[in-house]
């Protein structure tokens, strides 16, 4: 017995190769569902959402930016709004800055606190 083995000896032939594309497309299908149901679905339907919201807007609603500014709708033009932000103090803003809508009284509750 040598200490190199020298011959190589070849796998048997005729076995799982047949089965292994119809394998390899399953998994590959299953991964295409996983990420269609985990990140492209619920990021269409929070799409959906947020543009029923900015198309909804109108002249008094209490809304919040994306940058956390607490305001007043005044007034709702094409593309913007203005947003009374303070005591003689309007802002324009673009529609889709818009996080959310506040219930009616959110902002006089606010002013209350201080």
């Amino acid at each position: 017995m040598s200490l190199f083995e020298t011959t190589a000896n070849a796998a048997p032939m005729g076995g799982a190769g047949g089965d292994a594309g119809l394998i390899n497309l399953l998994f590959l299908g299953g991964f295409v569902l996983i990420f269609y149901f985990l990140l492209i679905r619920p990021q269409n339907k929070r799409r959906k959402e947020h543009q029923a919201l900015v198309s909804e807007l109108s002249k008094g609603d209490e809304i919040v930016t994306a940058g956390g500014i607490v305001g007043l709708v005044n007034k709702v033009e094409d593309d913007f709004i203005k947003v009374q932000v303070g005591d003689n103090v309007e802002m324009r803003i673009q529609k889709t800055a818009v996080g959310a809508t506040l219930p009616k009284g959110t902002i006089k509750s606010l002013d209350a606190e201080k």
